[in-house]
């Protein structure tokens, strides 16, 4: 992990599952139906993208066509399908390992926080993870823990802690008629 005021954020990387949804997941008999995810999260994103590209991974097999809905389909935003034991070298493949912000919550992440930038965990993410993480949300994933970390990057990163004026500044768009 390098010193945050020598860090300069090429991307976002989030994982998916626990740090956008509940991480719970329901199932029918038919097989894995449902991920909850939460409010505040897409809005959030949208503010910090114009800043700071952003990237999503889930290593959900079962579960990555619900994860592509959302988040490709809806939000607009990339998801690839990575396991969690490969993100290390998936991510050092497309940015500086330096440079990235990740945000994990899971078992394996702490190994993820340690070779990136910087690194940020849910409230509720597994105890591991908490200790190694460079910042932890207050919220829980699934329930505004992205919306609150990219609150946190704009102002730690960027500087900006004026959202209101971030918010004047919108024209429509994902926030529009027909946004989702």
């Amino acid at each position: 992990m390098v010193n945050p005021s020598e860090l300069h954020p090429a991307v976002f990387v989030v994982d998916v599952d626990g740090v956008m949804t509940t991480g719970q997941f329901a199932y029918t008999a038919e097989g894995k139906a449902f991920k909850v995810f939460g409010p505040d999260d897409h809005d959030a994103l949208l503010l910090l993208k114009e800043y700071l590209p952003i990237h999503f991974v889930s290593g959900d097999r079962k579960g990555f066509e619900i994860t592509r809905k959302r988040i490709s389909d809806d939000m607009k935003f990339p998801v690839d399908l990575v396991s969690t034991v490969d993100r290390v070298g998936w991510m050092s493949a497309r940015w500086p390992l330096k440079d990235i912000i990740y945000m994990g919550d899971g078992i394996m992440d702490p190994v993820v926080f340690e070779a990136v930038g910087y690194s940020i965990c849910p409230s509720n993410g597994f105890f591991t993870a908490r200790k190694k993480a460079s910042h932890v949300t207050q919220h829980a994933g699934g329930d505004r823990a992205v919306a609150e970390a990219c609150v946190y990057i704009l102002d730690k990163f960027f500087g900006i802690t004026d959202l209101a004026a971030l918010q004047r500044g919108l024209k429509g768009g994902e926030w529009g008629a027909n946004a989702g």
